[in-house]
């Protein structure tokens, strides 16, 4: 029997030798290989807090004390530690959740996979041990891999320290990636070095951490050595916590096991709020994972654990991201004025070759989107053309900036929306299902929905051109299929299928929105055998609506949506408004998500069980251009054939 199997809660890793834990340490990280390179996920953050995640519980005690991640993709091995070992369906269909899950565990608090809002949790749970007389419980709070970036994590640092008797133990887990100048400013105030043992290594630590800081590293550096020969004054290394009142720890080594369970003792111990700043490398104890220069495989797909190299997928082809990557370097290089930002996603969201090629014109501000928004809205301002690219679920945290900055000076913003509708395995918090909706309420605010990689190109130059008002580009995760001609045009929209050349009536109109157009055109032929005439429009630009949209419904029985967004808000009702407004009084049907937080899953998947394939599809649209023939007939009106 393994080391591993033996550990089957933080009870029985409390009563581990201290001796052992090396030994253990070493067997988590086969594991998480072996299993992560099955099924794909955050393989590097928790390679990295492998020790750290040990100490953690073998120092608290969960869940009496909470032990919380930011973000929560690090949890991989706090899941193996509370008893949940069956990685094989990770991220799948009733499997394990990539991120804390409250479902699985009374050991996971949050369900923490956005970035920067774990101390706030913390803060309100160690007020709440206050409030109700649990005195010697305490709260601990793991932040890294970027999550300091966020100014909700700064907001949250300054009320912490209000309560100098909140037991809340902060660990910075720092390992030197997502950082932006805001972790290099952090680092400033991260060298008080305390812990007299261990001096010489800590310093050295260090140098490595503070040298991948942007700008301030090297100086950093040197004014700690400067400190270290004697000039006292050379920088104020704990000014920034102390007198805030938060007591510091640090630097420590993070894959020192035991050293960082001292320090959390001494941090549990102390009665109030405490930061402790151990120093990890990502990826740990795997080469391939240590020595990938974009992300220390941050989160790769399924690969060979004996190489590392990539297995080859069975969804192959281009990428949405890749197709938008491409255009913004052309784009680039036909105009001096557009400059691109991202909120610590360089790569993801396809941006690095436009770093790559106009350094001078790209910003990454860290995990920070409102800032992110408004420092694009002042960019406009200064006469240029800012392209803002965020996963989709990300524009919830800057909306207020893109509504009360971009939008009401109307400053030509472009936000490029990645991962937007169903991305499915990262779970409830990572589907884009929320922006069609929140946008609509935005004034001037215009709107694309591209539906194949043609359109996607088209309509990023004409946001690009906008100059008066934000626009924004969604398009899904994943490989982009073939292009869908148009057969025709309807004001500035497309025509996908034309009811009038299969030979039917004018039954119903169907608005197929961005990606789900393909689904559209195939429920349109399926109906089409069934003798019902369906034209299928691809309104491009969602909002505002082309008014010619509403001309073309009043010749229909039925007018349908079909969108991967939420219901309530979204297009669908966009389109019901207009035609209140036009007072056509007409039946309606709207199909997208349900206003519900989604498991995780696989596209596919979620959009069968949610009904939006095209057999699911046809089959209602059918009985409800069925009914309303029906209806026709009984008042003496001569149904469609």
């Amino acid at each position: 029997m393994t080391l591993l199997e033996t550990v089957r809660n933080p009870e029985e890793l409390k009563r581990l030798g201290a001796e052992h834990i090396p030994a253990l340490a070493a067997e988590i990280r086969e594991f998480l290989v072996a299993e992560v390179s099955r099924t794909g996920g955050h393989l590097g953050p928790n390679l990295g807090v492998v020790e750290l995640t040990i100490a953690l519980h073998r120092v608290f005690e969960s869940p009496r004390d909470p032990i919380l991640f930011d973000t929560g993709h690090q949890a991989y091995v706090h899941k193996m530690l509370t008893g949940r070992r069956d990685f094989s369906r990770l991220r799948s269909e009733g499997g394990l959740s990539g991120y804390p899950s409250r479902a699985e565990s009374e050991h996971d608090f949050i369900e923490n996979s956005h970035a920067s809002t774990v101390l706030s949790y913390a803060d309100g749970l160690a007020k709440a041990n206050l409030v109700r007389g649990r005195a010697d419980g305490t709260v601990a709070a793991v932040i890294g891999d970027g999550a300091l970036t966020g100014g909700m994590a700064w907001e949250a640092l300054n009320n912490i320290a209000e309560r100098k008797d909140s037991r809340l133990v902060i660990v910075v887990n720092d390992n030197g990636r997502s950082y932006s100048p805001t972790m290099g400013g952090l680092a400033d105030h991260l060298a008080s070095l305390r812990m007299t043992q261990g001096y010489e290594q800590a310093l050295d630590m260090a140098k490595s951490a503070l040298h991948r800081a942007p700008v301030v590293g090297q100086p950093l550096y040197d004014a700690l050595h400067g400190l270290k020969k004697g000039i006292k004054d050379a920088i104020q290394p704990q000014i920034m916590f102390e007198d805030l009142g938060l007591k510091y720890l640090g630097p420590i080594d993070g894959h020192d096991a035991a050293a960082v369970e001292r320090a959390l003792r001494r941090a549990r111990d102390y009665g109030g709020p405490v930061i402790v700043h151990c120093i990890t490398q990502k990826g740990k104890g795997y080469a391939p994972a240590e020595n990938h220069d974009e992300d220390q495989f941050h989160a790769p797909g399924a690969f060979d654990p004996e190489t590392g190299e990539a297995k080859k997928s069975s969804a192959s082809g281009t990428k949405w991201t890749k197709v938008f990557s491409d255009e913004m370097v052309k784009i680039g290089a036909e105009r001096d004025d557009v400059v691109a930002i991202t909120a610590a996603m360089l790569h993801p969201t396809g941006l690095a070759p436009f770093a790559e090629a106009y350094p001078e014109r790209t910003y990454d501000v860290g995990i920070a989107e409102q800032h992110a928004a408004t420092s694009a809205t002042g960019l406009a301002m200064g006469g240029l053309h800012p392209v803002v690219a965020v996963y989709a679920t990300f524009l919830n945290r800057c909306f207020d900036q893109v509504l009360m900055d971009a939008a009401l000076h109307r400053q030509g913003v472009t936000f490029c929306l990645d991962r937007a509708g169903i991305t499915g395995t990262d779970g409830a918090s990572h589907n884009g299902m929320w922006d069609l909706s929140i946008l609509q309420v935005v004034p001037g605010l215009r709107l694309a929905v591209p539906r194949d990689a043609r359109t996607l190109r088209a309509e990023l130059r004409e946001a690009v051109a906008v100059d008066d008002a934000p626009t924004v580009l969604r398009y899904p995760k994943g490989v982009v299929e073939d292009d869908i001609p148009a057969v025709g045009e309807l004001g500035s929209m497309d025509l996908l299928r034309r009811a009038s050349d299969t030979g039917h009536g004018e039954d119903l109109l169907l608005v197929a929105v961005g990606a789900m157009a393909r689904t559209c055109v195939e429920v349109a032929d399926r109906m089409a055998d069934q003798g019902i005439g369906v034209t299928v429009v691809d309104p491009r630009w969602v909002k505002p609506l082309d008014p010619a949209l509403v001309a073309e419904a009043a010749r229909y029985r039925v007018v349908a949506v079909v969108e991967d967004n939420g219901r309530v808000g979204a297009v669908g009702d966009a389109v019901a408004r207009a035609l209140r407004d036009a007072e056509l009084d007409l039946p309606v049907r709207t199909f997208g998500i349900e206003q519900e937080f989604l498991d995780h899953a696989s596209r596919d998947a979620v959009l069968e069980k949610l009904g939006l394939t095209p057999q699911i599809l046809a089959r209602k649209l059918i009985g409800t251009v069925s009914r309303h023939t029906d209806g026709a007939r009984a008042d003496g009106e001569p149904a469609q054939q």
